[in-house]
């Protein structure tokens, strides 16, 4: 029998255009050759161009979709995405609390691309008091950064630099912040690690043309993957940091709104490759 491939587990919320949510997150892990086991804390009605409505399942529900495979196959990393409401946010602490040692990736979703809004200030302080304190590293955007830092003032604070949001953070408990600049006004796009001891490096990436859905849930599922496989948080970051530009660099606009990271950028490299050495473009 072939040896398994890491499983990762992730909670999202689906998302019927695969942009973004569980179904990002799938394709990100498989492409990057993790198992991936999912369990759905939400139904979500979205398009490329943005959120309409979501409906969060029962936590009973997310508990029971997280218990039965927990107890059948072994998780390498956890991924958290956009997980419905206060009662989700607290069981799902609840099994990570039973996973001490399982590596624990948050990207903390709080609204859609287009703005729509995700989450309420009372998710906003749970996530803070009860997952914050057991991840290994969340990535919020600088956006993200600023409202959850500051979530006890009850509004974004948006003259605080990210050096700031990043040090409140870490004091929630968070082993690691990654911050991601895409939102700041600056020509490169400029992702910032920090740890317990401060800032450990800033990361310089092109400024790509367009707005792309689901750069969020990539970037995260994709060190999740790198995590499973053994890498450490830096060398996991800077190689997610890698593929996660390049299927921004690859993304396709197949609607109306915003573009769609492309997952399986490489394959589609090595399909178009003849035998001759000619290229051949792939039609749907």
């Amino acid at each position: 029998m072939a040896i398994s491939p890491p499983c990762v587990l992730t909670f999202a919320a689906t998302d019927p255009s695969g942009g973004a949510g569980l179904q990002a997150d799938i394709l990100t892990l498989a492409s990057i050759g993790c198992h991936p086991l999912s369990v759905v804390t939400g139904i979500t009605v979205q398009d490329s161009v943005g959120v309409e409505s979501i409906m969060p399942l029962d936590s009973d529900w997310i508990n029971d979709q997280a218990r039965t495979i927990l107890e059948d196959m072994q998780v390498a990393a956890f991924k958290l995405g956009l997980l419905g409401s206060v009662e989700n946010v607290a069981v799902i602490a609840e099994i990570m609390a039973d996973y001490p040692d399982v590596p624990l990736l948050i990207d903390p979703v709080l609204a859609s691309g287009r703005g729509d809004e995700l989450t309420n200030e009372e998710m906003h302080a749970a996530m803070c008091e009860l997952l914050f304190p057991q991840a290994t590293l969340i990535t919020p955007n600088s956006i993200e950064a600023r409202r959850l830092a500051f979530y006890e003032e009850g509004d974004e604070v948006k003259n605080t630099s990210l050096n700031q949001c990043a040090e409140r953070l870490l004091e929630m408990g968070s082993e690691y912040v990654l911050i991601t600049g895409t939102h700041e006004r600056s020509h490169d796009v400029i992702n910032s690690l920090y740890g317990r001891s401060g800032l450990i490096r800033d990361y310089h990436w092109e400024r790509l043309p367009g707005s792309y859905h689901g750069s969020g849930c990539t970037l995260t599922s994709a060190i999740a993957a790198c995590m499973a496989h053994g890498l450490s948080v830096e060398e996991a970051v800077q190689e997610a940091q890698e593929y996660t530009w390049q299927t921004l660099k690859n993304g396709f606009r197949p609607g109306m709104g915003q573009f769609i990271p492309d997952r399986f950028f490489w394959a589609r490299d090595e399909d178009s490759d003849t035998a001759d050495g000619k290229s051949q473009s792939i039609q749907h």
